[in-house]
């Protein structure tokens, strides 16, 4: 069963479409990235494959995006968004992972011990900006706190999985797939099997988290 609520922030008022587990053990509350929303290939495929496996899903649209704006606000502005839906997500009582997509994945990672998060689901973390190594952002991620599963595209140009600090977090790597977890003929696979190993490798991780 899905249903949307209307939460109030105080970056203005942010919505989040619930994907409810019967019996939850877990909510992954997660957010989309600066260029898309809760439309996500990998967002969408999330809600639909976890309920079954006792994660309840929580897809949370940024307040700038409920705004109909186009542009993102800084990263402060994203945090003050992300604070304010998570007594929200907290309220049905299970541990809550904190998740997103690219610029979701660092506020995840920037609020998870503050927010008290269970654990952190880093989808396309953009380590850098493209073509711009030297202005790495692997600081936010290290400094998650709390376990960390990063799932990576093998050529997304925000970092590569072999870019990442060894052994930081664990990290699955969508051979080919670029920062959308598109992949091109070549890999191998289609588009669906792509984001298979997005989903199998969060119901593995999340599943080891108890």
């Amino acid at each position: 069963m899905t249903t949307t609520e209307i939460v109030s922030t105080d970056a203005g008022d942010a919505r989040i479409t619930w994907h409810r587990a019967k019996k939850a053990r877990l909510v992954l509350a997660v957010g989309h990235g600066a260029g898309g929303g809760i439309e996500a290939r990998d967002l969408q495929a999330l809600a639909r494959v976890l309920p079954a496996h006792g994660v309840t899903v929580a897809l949370v649209e940024q307040p700038w995006r409920v705004a109909g704006k186009k542009m993102a606000p800084a990263p402060k502005t994203l945090d003050i968004g992300w604070r304010g839906i998570w007594p929200a997500v907290a309220k049905p009582g299970p541990p809550v992972i904190s998740g997103g997509r690219s610029a979701g994945a660092r506020v995840a990672c920037r609020t998870a011990v503050e927010l008290g998060a269970a654990a952190v689901l880093a989808l396309s973390f953009p380590l850098h900006p493209p073509g711009r190594p030297e202005k790495s952002r692997a600081d936010e991620l290290l400094g998650s706190g709390v376990p960390t599963l990063v799932v990576q595209g093998g050529n997304d140009p925000f970092g590569k999985p072999d870019e990442f600090p060894d052994g930081a977090h664990e990290l699955v790597e969508v051979a080919y797939g670029d920062h959308g977890f598109a992949v091109p003929k070549k890999a191998g696979i289609g588009q669906e099997q792509a984001v298979t190993i997005v989903t199998d490798a969060v119901v593995e991780w999340a599943g080891s988290l108890g």
